[in-house]
This record gives C-alpha cells, sequence and structure tokens, in this order.
C-alpha cells in the first residue's frame, strides 16, 4: 500500500519533467521561428538596399559619361518582331537618342540575330540612314555570332560592318513557313470542315488540299517582291563593295573571313577593336530601353549579393 504514494510521486515526476521538456522545446522553437523571420527580413533589406545601390550607381554613372566623348552602342539581339526588343518601336528611339547625343562620336549597333519581319527591318534600316545624314556621324555594324535575314537588311544600312571570323553573315532571302497534314487526317479519319469565303482564303491552311494557285500568287507578288526590295536594300548600303555572283541572293549564309572576301562586310572585328583603332575612342555607352523597378531589382541580384558579401565578409576578417 505504501508503493502507490511513491509510484504516483515518480509518475507526476515524470510528467513533470515531460512537460518542462516540451515547454522548453516550444520555446526553442518559437525563438527559431522568430530568428527565421528576422533571417529574411535582413535578407530582404539587404537586396533592397543593393538594388537602390544599383540603380543609385547606375543614374551617377549616367550623369558622369553623359557629357563625355563616347561611342554610342545599341543592341540589336534577338529575333526581329513587332512588339519585341527588337521591334522597330523599340530600337529606333535608342538610335534617335544614341544619334542626337552631342557626346557620341558614333554609333555601332552590336548585332546577334537570326533576322525576322521584313517590315521591322526595313523600319530600322530606314531609321539609321535616316540619322546619318540628319546628324552627319557614321554608323557602324559589329556582329557576334549571327548577322542573317532581317538582321543583315538593317546591317547594310550602316557605313561599315564588321564580325568575327566564326559570325554567319548573309541568308538573303525571303521565306515563310507552313506545311500540310491532310494524308494523316485522311489515315486518322479527320475531316475538315472549315468554310471560307473566298477561293484562295485557304491557301496556306494546313488543314486543306494544296492550293497550287493561290501559293503561286504568293510567292510572285510577296515573297519575290519582299526578296527584291531586300536585294535593293543590300545594294544601296553595300555598293559596289559586295562582289555579287550565282548565290550572293540566294539565302546562302558565309563566315565572317569570307563574308569579308566578297564585300558582305568590311573587315574582321569586336567591338573593343572598332571603337579603339576603327573610331578612335576607347569609351563606350550603351543606349538600353528604360527598365521597371522590379527588372532592375531582379537583374544580375545574384551576382551583385555574392559581390557585397564577399566584400562584407573580407571586412570582417
Amino acid at each position: 500500500m505504501e508503493q502507490e504514494p511513491q509510484n504516483s510521486q515518480q509518475g507526476f515526476s515524470r510528467l513533470a519533467i515531460a512537460v518542462e521538456s516540451l515547454v522548453k522545446q516550444e520555446r526553442w522553437s518559437r525563438r527559431f521561428a522568430n530568428l527565421l523571420k528576422l533571417a529574411v527580413a535582413g535578407y530582404i533589406i539587404f537586396f533592397i538596399y543593393i538594388a537602390s545601390q544599383n540603380i543609385t550607381s547606375g543614374d551617377e554613372f549616367e550623369k558622369l559619361t553623359n557629357g563625355k566623348s563616347h561611342v554610342a552602342v545599341v543592341k540589336l539581339t534577338g529575333a526581329i518582331m513587332p512588339e519585341s526588343k527588337t521591334s522597330a518601336a523599340t530600337i529606333n528611339p535608342l538610335l534617335n537618342e544614341a544619334f542626337k547625343n552631342k557626346a557620341s562620336k558614333a554609333v555601332i549597333i552590336l548585332a546577334n540575330s537570326p533576322g525576322g519581319s521584313p517590315v521591322q527591318s526595313a523600319l530600322i534600316n530606314d531609321e539609321i540612314e535616316r540619322l546619318k545624314k540628319k546628324y552627319e556621324k557614321p554608323a557602324y555594324v559589329v556582329v557576334e555570332d549571327l548577322c542573317a535575314s532581317g538582321c543583315y537588311y538593317i546591317a547594310v544600312a550602316a557605313d561599315k560592318i564588321y564580325a568575327n571570323e566564326g559570325s554567319m553573315i548573309g541568308s538573303i532571302g525571303v521565306r515563310m513557313d507552313t506545311f500540310g497534314v491532310t494524308s494523316l487526317m485522311e489515315k486518322m479519319g479527320i475531316e475538315n470542315r472549315s468554310m471560307h469565303a473566298g477561293e484562295h482564303k485557304t491557301f496556306i491552311d494546313p488543314f486543306s488540299e494544296k492550293d497550287e494557285a493561290g501559293r503561286k500568287f504568293f510567292q510572285e507578288h510577296v515573297l519575290e517582291r519582299t526578296h527584291q526590295q531586300f536585294i535593293k536594300a543590300v545594294r544601296d548600303g553595300r555598293g559596289d563593295r559586295i562582289k555579287e555572283t550565282s548565290e550572293t541572293y540566294t539565302g546562302l549564309v558565309w563566315l565572317g573571313d569570307e563574308a569579308t572576301e566578297i564585300g558582305l562586310i568590311d573587315g574582321l572585328g569586336d567591338l573593343g577593336l572598332v571603337a579603339r583603332d576603327i573610331i578612335g575612342i576607347e569609351h563606350v555607352r550603351y543606349y538600353e530601353g528604360e527598365k521597371s523597378m522590379l527588372e532592375e531589382l531582379m537583374g544580375d541580384i545574384g551576382t551583385q549579393t555574392a559581390s557585397k558579401l564577399s566584400l562584407l565578409l573580407s571586412t570582417m576578417n
């Protein structure tokens, strides 16, 4: 009978120890959660600080370099399409700003594009020609990996074109891609029930039978005429520098060294060489579209954060 109070006392002791342990664990969990929240909040503040420093330094750099003699650089990267970063609506204002700045002594279009819309390319070509005459400044194109089709349409408006010996240049041609799946549809028992008014309205419809008359009309009145506009732009831009052969306007491409030999470009060189040795000014300034606050915050923030942290840690050692 005396063991029951003793057992009960031991039980209460174990329970008290368990409760105390649970309370301590709960306190530790709350403290850890609070520390984690503080760490996340600190990182966010640090993140915003670095971004604001980058924006501020960019603004200060803009003020410092705006009046300094420089070579203006406008990037042309990616497919040339309407409503994009390589559309005429985006590129032409940058070109205008680059030419208009009295401190810019020449303009370089840094090109790396497979081409795209012939209309957008023509609009940018026309703007380069207009700005060259208006501001009496030379324009150059420096090609990185590729300047083909619509990109070359733009490039020929420049006074001179330079590229790497491995750059691909040319593709002076016009294309429109389509396909037909009527045989496959027949095998699968699929029937095309689309309706149209106009005999040739579906001449490029992949689900309809091939319309030879419609295709022939499009080839002659759209593709061939656009091709002739392209050829004229090349001849106007390159003049007697281009050595025309039966292959020149077939859509073929050449590497930079051979493109120099046949007059598609003027020589081999990169941005630094053209600015330093051809134009005679080492300082370059990039003209780019305005970025949103979110783009500014997210742009290259990982590298900047790593650099700032490395500097901070090195000063703490």
